[in-house]
């Protein structure tokens, strides 16, 4: 018997991130230099002793599935529980794609109970945060919940953008609003939520017979629980967390890690961000590069000016070109005086030399691809000169 098993929701399509997500789930995006999204999620669960934890992907998984492989770098790769890849038309019952997050644990209702826990963890894979889960557990059961809500405070003007818990001065939840206009509470939910199995299950199975029912925590099971004046109570975090779901949010995040307080946190020994390790030599900065508040990462060569930028592995930044409040991703070779500023460059793409990029000041940055770049040098997008 597990006393708490980890549903890891990673099948999201991650429509609003554009470009960003073209060939991989939301959740496999890189972040921060030298991780991906999913990272900060599963590093939570290893550093909270949370070593078994199935994995749900749907939505262009191959480079999830690649990334997380059996598990190793973050010891999960264990013959007693680790990480299982739960994918949809193998669950129960033949499977078929998930139709919401409540369905995506239905169907792998045999996978839980293989393990027969006491307590369900769910979780996604597409927030930047570092989360001790054992504080939630404990929470939970002092409380003798049926289920805990991980909430964070967010501005008054923002309450409105996220679905917000109304609680009573112990945390109990009493009401629920999914993006009220004039909100009661600024206690968002961060979409965490600890279940006690046995009661999760019964809901679960309730809802699979309703036709009516969208199969969704937030928008269902949550409500059901509610009106049946089930043990509902709110666990306040005050850390960093945000949700990467536009560009404008994952660029931001991205930025937020120049903080030296947040950044360092990364570097915690006694909360350990884990990855895949990389294969390249360590990063080049040549005498007269200028490189201020920045990451470069493994096997970078800056011959140029890079400013509050986040650089992963194996960027090329040529002599004469500045780059400034920009993300380039792996591979990615900015030719000799280009001018980069507040832009996302994907994977492997090549920046031509002279050529001049910036987003819109008060718009999203831009997202440049291949056929991002093409569009641009041929003046069907405006945005570049040359």
């Amino acid at each position: 018997m597990k006393e708490c098993v980890g549903m890891l929701l990673a099948g999201g399509e991650g429509k609003r991130l554009g470009a960003l997500t073209k060939q991989v789930a939301k959740p496999a995006v890189h972040f921060g230099g030298k991780y991906r999204i999913i990272d900060f999620t599963l590093s939570n669960c290893t550093n909270s002793g949370i070593h078994t934890l199935g994995v749900m992907t749907q939505y262009s998984p191959l480079e999830l599935n690649k990334h997380i492989g059996n598990g190793k770098p973050w010891d999960l790769h264990r013959q007693d529980g680790g990480v299982t890849i739960l994918s949809p038309y193998t669950a129960q019952n033949g499977g078929s794609w998930y139709s919401g997050t409540a369905d995506a644990i239905y169907q792998n209702i045999h996978f839980i109970d293989q393990h027969n826990p006491e307590y369900v963890l769910v979780i996604s894979g597409d927030h930047i945060y570092q989360m001790d889960y054992r504080q939630l557990l404990e929470q939970h059961k002092r409380s003798e919940a049926d289920v805990t809500i991980s909430v964070i405070e967010v501005p008054w003007e923002e309450a409105p953008r996220f679905g917000i818990l109304n609680t009573t001065d112990d945390l109990r939840i009493y009401e629920f609003d999914e993006k009220p206009k004039e909100p009661k509470s600024n206690l968002a939910s961060m979409g965490i939520y600890m279940f006690t199995w046995a009661t999760l299950k019964a809901y679960l199975l309730e809802d699979a017979k309703n036709g009516y029912s969208s199969h969704d925590f937030g928008k269902d099971i949550i409500p059901a629980m509610l009106g049946d004046q089930r043990n509902l109570y709110a666990y306040q975090f005050d850390g960093y967390w945000k949700d990467v779901g536009t560009v404008q949010s994952y660029w931001e995040a991205n930025m937020d890690l120049l903080d030296e307080d947040w950044s360092g946190s990364l570097n915690n020994k006694n909360w350990r961000m884990y990855s895949n390790d990389s294969d390249f030599p360590p990063q080049y900065i040549e005498e007269d590069a200028i490189v201020t508040h920045s990451l470069i990462n493994s096997g970078c060569w800056v011959s140029g000016t890079v400013e509050n930028t986040v650089l992963f592995d194996n960027v090329e930044v040529k002599k004469g070109s500045t780059v400034r409040q920009s993300i380039l991703h792996p591979g990615v070779v900015v030719g000799e005086d280009v001018v980069l500023e507040r832009v996302i460059v994907m994977e492997n793409t090549i920046i031509p030399k002279g050529v001049k990029i910036s987003s819109v000041m008060n718009k999203e940055p831009l997202v440049i691809d291949e056929e991002k770049l093409n569009d641009l040098l041929s003046g069907t997008v405006g945005g570049v000169a040359k």
